[in-house]
């Protein structure tokens, strides 16, 4: 359906945009039983929204020739959550109704109060602004609502959660009664319910979400992680898809502080955002994404509202979304205005029956596979170095010259092979992932070649800052076997078990024989044998009645923890979420947690596994 039933200047500005035709929710307020009514629209983020309460308003707005009606005061207010939304909002309403001579105020936090009074003073048809700017110009008497006749409340949600109810409030009872109110909002939950029921009448209620979930330009994906390996899964996911604009969502803005360190630490051009940033640290960073000296930006799920990134690609759900709307939201801010976008899970083992459980709900078909392994991103490297090398670019005469000289000393090949080498450098390495981490197999039953495995004890568990980071390498180390040879490992208060496979077994058990003698103060402490007569069923009934908690099991990498993705802390200090090092250096009992060190360090520790740890005061 084109836009046929509307105002001349309106349908030439929106084909002069390249709109064809409109979206589910531009037609749908533009129904002839919409026209005129109050309404509560469910959209997602990417829908034409925006657009679509434009359109809503031009009754409201123009006069019968199409121009804006003459006005010293407001006929149209729009409310938004954040600073960013706002004016993404204002320039999509200057570009729609520019033609027909409307004006347009905004009125924000962070921008000249007193310019935007004078805005205010010449006379605008529209006011765009967030509620605690558009509150404080209403108490000064700057802002008049005396004539306004539509009130338009954007990401209605989002700006009760963030605490704007008051404001609302204060706003919406200083328009006038005969006023339409439009709430535009992506979930519908109790509280927007009785705002609506407060401030509407005979409210339409439209719902585009069943249309535009999934968004047809974005591709699913869910990567099965093991929760120590989520940052380092981020990395590969990263350098595998090299977007030219990657946004990566945590839940909380302390996950937001940490990933944003563990990227940069690694070299990549990435911001954060969260709300403990201040405005200008958000425009600065914001700035930092469009002029791409920074490529990956860490938000939270409030802080990225409203940003509107034209080159965003790659959307990562590090931490999970709490549901499918927020699902939704996080992912809609890449594939727009018919660009291709990706969006990624990263799903914990233990998460996987939630997460498919959140899609089958939303109606969205992922993709499951592993995390991109090294070998993938360097196979993905060498096709992209090859294109960029061969792209035909300028070349003045010094560059020629210089080039001649360069090749007077070396040959053609060196040459290439030191410009490879330039290029290389400058991107981060991949991570090499826990073996569990790279198949996509879910958590819940024997992996292949595991179904006959021989279980065998550790003398070290939970009390030693056992961990399963550090055990598997010490396993392979000891046993002259892989990562990939190593099945369950089950952590009890004071010992370990794992299994391996039967085949593999006895070979396993000669190696850890032979190493037993070395390093006797450290490695070779470790007492290894075979559980004999009882499964680990019956080893964890008795650790727990001895030792308290049941034992934690692992599939090859850490599957459990309170918070997503976090190490456990050891006796001495909190570890670092998304898998980051240890917290410090210290022994058992020692400052900082994490892995305890083979022979008595500073910190109290002692020998770890030869015997008990020895003093040493708590972190």
């Amino acid at each position: 359906m084109p836009f046929t039933t509307l105002p001349k200047l309106l349908s030439e500005a929106l084909s002069s945009r390249g709109y064809a035709e409109p979206t589910p929710v531009q037609a749908a307020v533009l129904e002839p039983e919409a026209l005129g009514r109050d309404l509560v629209v469910s959209a997602q983020t990417g829908s034409g929204k925006t657009v679509a309460f434009g359109l809503a308003m031009a009754g409201d707005l123009l006069n019968a020739e199409g121009f804006a009606m003459p006005t010293q005061k407001p006929l149209a207010l729009i409310i938004a959550p954040t600073r960013e939304l706002a004016l993404q909002v204002s320039r999509e309403l200057i570009w729609l109704y520019g033609p027909t001579g409307a004006r347009i105020a905004t009125c924000v936090g962070g921008m000249d109060a007193s310019k935007e009074r004078r805005n205010l003073s010449q006379g605008a048809q529209i006011v765009v602004g967030t509620p605690g700017r558009l509150r404080d110009h209403l108490e000064r008497g700057a802002l008049d609502l005396a004539q306004l006749r539509a009130a338009v409340l954007d990401e209605a949600d989002e700006m009760l959660d963030m605490g704007f109810r008051e404001d609302l409030e204060q706003i919406l009872d200083a328009t006038p009664e005969g006023r339409r109110t439009l709430l535009f909002s992506a979930t519908m939950p109790k509280p927007i319910v009785a705002l609506a029921k407060r401030y509407q009448k005979d409210a339409l209620r439209i719902s585009t979400v069943g249309e535009d979930r999934g968004h047809g330009d974005i591709s699913y994906q869910a990567v099965t992680v093991a929760p120590a390996d989520i940052e380092n899964a981020c990395v590969n996911l990263l350098r595998f898809h090299e977007a030219e604009t990657a946004m990566l969502f945590c839940a909380t803005r302390d996950n937001v502080r940490h990933l944003h360190a563990g990227l940069t630490e690694r070299g990549f051009a990435v911001v954060a955002l969260s709300g403990e940033h201040s405005q200008n640290e958000r425009n600065a960073a914001l700035q930092a994404l469009r002029d791409r000296r920074a490529r990956v930006c860490v938000a939270t799920d409030v802080a990225a509202r409203g940003i509107d990134l034209p080159t965003l690609s790659l959307v990562v759900h590090v931490e999970l979304p709490r549901d499918a709307e927020t699902l939704q939201h996080r992912s809609g801010r890449t594939g727009r205005a018919g660009k291709k976008g990706t969006a990624v899970l990263l799903v914990p083992y233990p998460r996987r029956k939630r997460v498919e459980s959140m899609l089958r709900g939303a109606k969205i078909n992922a993709e499951w596979i592993g995390a991109p392994t090294p070998e993938d991103i360097r196979r993905n490297d060498r096709e992209r170095l090859i294109a960029t090398l061969l792209e035909p670019v300028e070349i003045d005469e010094e560059d020629r010259e210089l080039a001649k000289r360069v090749l007077a000393e070396r040959s053609a090949e060196d040459i290439a092979a030191a410009l490879v080498r330039v290029h290389r450098a400058r991107m981060p390495a991949p991570e090499e992932l826990l073996d569990g981490a790279q198949s996509p197999q879910r958590n819940d039953g024997p992996r292949p070649g595991f179904e006959d495995t021989v279980w065998f004890r550790m003398n070290i568990g939970r009390k030693d800052n056992a961990d399963p980071r550090w055990i598997l390498p010490l396993l392979c180390r000891r046993g002259h076997i892989t990562r990939g040879e190593i099945g369950a490992i089950r952590l009890a208060a004071s010992e370990t078990l794992f299994e391996i496979p039967r085949p593999v077994a006895g070979r396993f058990m000669t190696a850890v024989n032979r190493t037993a003698g070395d390093d006797p103060d450290g490695e070779g402490a470790v007492l290894i044998e075979e559980v004999k007569g009882g499964t680990p069923r019956d080893e964890a009934r008795s650790n727990r009645r001895n030792d308290g908690p049941p034992p934690r099991r692992y599939d090859a990498a850490p599957t459990e923890r309170k918070q997503l993705g976090t190490r456990p802390s050891g006796n001495g200090g909190g570890g670092k979420p998304f898998g980051g090092r240890p917290g410090g250096s210290g022994g058992p009992g020692g400052p900082g947690g994490g892995r305890p060190t083979f022979r008595g360090k500073p910190g109290g520790g002692g020998k770890p596994f030869a015997g008990k740890p020895r003093g040493g005061r708590p972190g």
